[in-house]
This record gives C-alpha cells, sequence and structure tokens, in this order.
C-alpha cells in the first residue's frame, strides 16, 4: 500500500527509487501521503468518528475500520497489567454503587 501510495502521489518506484534515498526524506514524504492514494484512504476509513459519515460508509469501509479498532483494543488489552484492570473495576464498582444511589450498601 506504501508502495502504490508513493507511485500515485509522487511518481516514485520504491523498488527502484528508494535506493538513494534518505531516511529522513523517506519518512518526510510518508508523512505528507494524502487522503486520495491508497494509504491516505486508508488511513481516512481507519480514524473517521463523524456518525453521519460513518453512515454512509460501505460495508468494506465498515470492515476495514472495525477490524482496525479491534485490533487496536486487542493491543491495548495486552499492555494493560493486572494492577491496571483492578484499578478499572474500582471505577466500576463505584460507578454501579453511585448509578444505585447507595454507597457501602447504605441509601443516600
Amino acid at each position: 500500500m506504501i508502495a502504490s501510495s508513493f507511485q500515485t502521489q509522487y511518481g516514485i518506484r520504491l523498488s527502484r527509487d528508494l535506493r538513494g534515498m534518505k531516511w529522513n526524506e523517506f519518512k518526510a514524504l510518508l508523512i505528507g501521503i494524502g487522503a486520495e492514494t491508497p494509504l491516505g484512504r486508508i488511513v481516512s476509513i481507519r480514524a473517521e468518528e463523524d456518525k453521519e459519515v460513518l453512515k454512509h460508509f460501505t460495508k468494506d469501509q465498515h470492515r476495514i475500520r472495525n477490524e482496525w479498532k479491534s485490533k487496536r483494543a486487542k493491543e491495548l488489552a495486552k499492555r494493560m497489567t493486572e494492577a491496571d484492570m483492578n484499578a478499572v473495576m474500582v471505577q466500576f464498582k463505584q460507578m454501579f454503587i453511585q448509578m444505585a444511589g447507595t454507597e457501602g450498601g447504605k441509601e443516600n
């Protein structure tokens, strides 16, 4: 996808033109990839949060976005420690106690 995006936007064939390119130049070009390129379209689909725009997504666009969100959630879960999970559970407990209008089993 990166190669096709470089070809689309810059006319650069990475398989041929990458040899003489410095890393900083490659990074600058990659950062500048526009939304009209294959990579740019995927990035914009993954990042979309506007509910009105999401309503008009195709089935494939929803699939791309959902796969990305699922992958990100799994990565986050892997990084969460047991202490982090316990802290979150304490917060959930407090939230449910407040929603029920009780604290420690007593009415407010």
